[in-house]
């Protein structure tokens, strides 16, 4: 028999509740990441070893892989509302923003296909994103060069189909596609 060398990790001070909004934001990091790279069956406890908490940490803070998906749709969320409450933003820099966001965490769009529709949360991060692009379809000075007549509809569904292929396309791929995605999509719902 050899020696057995184990190796340890420096234990983690426990902080308690002072701790909670960090856990909580290195969790959708962490989860993000985890999702890019492994899909949404991504077991949950990579998602909390990945952002160096207890699994404990993780279901206080996000009860199920539902919950946690779901919180990483409303963070990115979060970040185009504020965008869009800028009154200079523009609906491109809106439609650029949500491509990124796609080509960080494009499988997330698999719970829209997988998902019941009538599940009041997903109902409502839908329409949300219907309602920021409402709001810059329907401002001639916001809505650029995009064609009237473009609809919030059609919108999220070439959002949809470019997550749909990207989820398809190797991860070092991925930027590239998608920015050729987004000339198609400029040919056909810009002026």
């Amino acid at each position: 028999m050899g020696n057995v060398v184990r190796m340890t990790t420096p234990r983690r001070t426990n902080r308690g509740p002072a701790a909670a909004a960090g856990n909580r934001v290195a969790l959708l990091v962490a989860a993000k990441a985890a999702f890019a790279e492994h899909g949404l069956d991504v077991p949950m406890n990579l998602i909390a070893r990945t952002a160096g908490v207890g699994q404990g940490s993780l279901y206080r803070h996000f009860p199920s892989r539902e919950a946690i998906i779901l919180a990483v749709f409303e963070e990115n969320l979060d970040q185009l509302e504020a965008m869009v409450a800028n009154v200079e933003s523009t609906l491109d820099e809106l439609l650029t923003e949500m491509f990124d966001q796609i080509v960080e965490v494009a499988v997330l769009f698999d719970l829209f296909r997988v998902a019941d529709s009538s599940d009041p949360r997903l109902a409502g991060i839908i329409a949300r994103l219907y309602a920021l692009l409402d709001e810059k379809l329907a401002d001639d000075s916001s809505r650029g060069s995009v064609r009237r007549g473009v609809t919030a509809e059609e919108i999220f569904l070439a959002v949809g189909m470019l997550a749909a292929l990207l989820n398809k396309t190797p991860e070092g791929e991925r930027a590239s596609v998608a920015g050729k995605c987004r000339g198609l999509l400029v040919h056909a719902l810009y002026d």
